[in-house]
């Protein structure tokens, strides 16, 4: 524990005796517990003149150099997350060293620094291309009507399944990263993360996993009803807090971009409304700002999925997805990235981004932020892989991704959770805090006393010598 490191280094440099020092231990392990309090408040409510955050890149991202050419590209290995650079213009090639079998997916996030400008136009591209320059897929994303600089994710894969074509044999791939510049006003450098994850083919594939899937219910569901639960949304997909089904609510500001992420299994369908409460510094009438709220879905590889958008007035307006099929290993198969997108389990990702030009009309805010998400039907079975992905479990959801949806990301962005999960999180933490607490500082009492009963005998034991 960070306290008992403090507490040994202040002791060696102040010369304590060693009963000094056990007591600097015991009022140290009594702060630890005070101190823990207020932490978990700060967590749970930011302050109101809070600022955006900037990107939240993960915390084990390495660092890899994006070549101008396919000589002397770095390679990357499947299941890590790594940070780069994006220049304002060219591109950068990243290798990758396939066998025959192993489906490819990168995903690479865009992150423009602080004070750029983009256009609607403006965006991100990433293709997949084997040796003799065949790209295998491609995939672009745009900054879209907002007009506001926010993190945008594309993705490409490398297929090796029934039904894909060119791409299959084992080689030097390479991931090329470009930006979009239509309007031709591209300035300044972008931060990237680059994401690389692998997926086994399957043992057997049948016509239940390479047939595109037939009729689905595309019905609307009904609105999910219910008192909203407080969860703050992280910063980055590495910090993307956790939702289960429910009705969740955080406030966003203009210019800021918040992360969420919820976990569907398969046979699964998810659907969600982002809800954008009344000005809490303007008035209808003041203005309209025509594209101010956009909603994203990203799925467990940060390949984009849907989105959603809708105009501010003043007044409260929600934007909602479309309804998505359920989740399905023969979706890949289907044309148009709304199905195919919804390929394999895991933690699908919801991006909000309240657009920059809403604080000129209603102010800085904060705005309040409803989410209403609903995750339907029964898991199923996954299908019969080959082997392991990487990482390991990202087509899964395990009971320890339900239980993290339900109590919240524990330091990821997360807040409090149900009422009663957060009541029960907050007891079990300070439960262990105290007992941990308590019984720190008894052991330490009891070897003071000891400590002091051992000096006062050789004390007698001097005395009477």
């Amino acid at each position: 524990m960070w306290w008992r490191t403090k507490a040994r280094h202040g002791a060696r440099g102040r010369g304590l005796t060693h009963a000094h020092a056990v007591v600097a231990l015991c009022t140290t392990a009594a702060l630890g517990v005070t101190l823990a309090l207020p932490a978990r408040a700060a967590h749970a409510a930011p302050a109101a003149d809070a600022t955006p955050a900037p990107y939240a890149f993960a915390s084990d991202a390495g660092t890899v150099q994006g070549a101008t050419g396919t000589t002397g590209a770095a390679r990357l290995d499947p299941g890590r997350t790594y940070r780069s650079t994006l220049p304002a213009s060219g591109k950068l090639y990243y290798r990758l060293d396939l066998d025959a079998t192993t489906n490819a997916y990168v995903s690479a996030t865009a992150v423009p620094r602080a004070g750029a400008q983009v256009s609607a136009s403006d965006g991100l591209r990433v293709l997949v291309q084997d040796a003799d320059g065949t790209t295998c897929s491609s995939g672009t994303t745009h900054f879209g009507p907002t007009q506001s600089p926010h993190p945008v994710a594309a993705w490409a894969a490398r297929e090796t399944g029934p039904g894909s074509y060119g791409c299959k044999d084992a080689g030097v791939y390479y991931a090329v990263v470009e930006r979009r510049d239509l309007s031709g006003s591209a300035t300044g450098t972008w931060d990237l993360e680059l994401d690389y994850v692998s997926e086994p083919s399957l043992r057997q594939p049948d016509a239940t996993t390479t047939t595109p899937p037939g009729a689905w219910n595309s019905a609307t569901p009904d609105a999910l009803l219910g008192d909203p639960v407080r969860r703050a949304g992280g910063a980055g997909f590495a910090t993307a807090s956790a939702l289960g089904q429910g009705v969740w609510q955080d406030a966003i500001r203009p210019g800021q971009t918040l992360f969420y992420k919820v976990p569907v299994d398969w046979g699964q369908q998810l659907s969600a409304t982002a809800e954008l409460g009344s000005s809490p510094g303007g008035s209808p009438g003041d203005g309209y700002v025509g594209t101010a709220l956009a909603m994203a879905l990203y799925n467990p590889v940060r390949g984009h999925v849907d989105d959603a958008t809708t105009g501010y007035s003043g007044t409260q307006t929600s934007a909602a997805l479309t309804p998505l099929p359920p989740v399905a290993h023969a979706n890949r198969h289907a044309a148009g990235e709304r199905t195919s997108g919804m390929r394999f389990a895991g933690w699908y990702y919801l991006v909000v981004h309240l657009g920059a030009p809403v604080a000129q009309r209603f102010g800085n805010g904060p705005f309040g932020l409803t989410l209403r998400v609903r995750v339907s039907g029964t898991a199923t079975s996954p299908p019969a892989y080959a082997g392991w992905s990487a990482p390991r479990d990202v087509f899964r959801v395990t009971a320890a991704d339900r239980e993290e949806a339900a109590l919240g990301t524990p330091g990821g962005g997360g807040g409090e959770g149900t009422a009663a999960a957060g009541r029960y999180r907050d007891s079990r933490t300070m439960t262990a805090v105290a007992v941990g607490g308590i019984g720190t500082g008894t052991a330490l009492v009891l070897v003071l006393a000891v400590w002091t009963a051992a000096a006062r005998r050789r004390a007698r034991s001097r005395w009477a010598a």
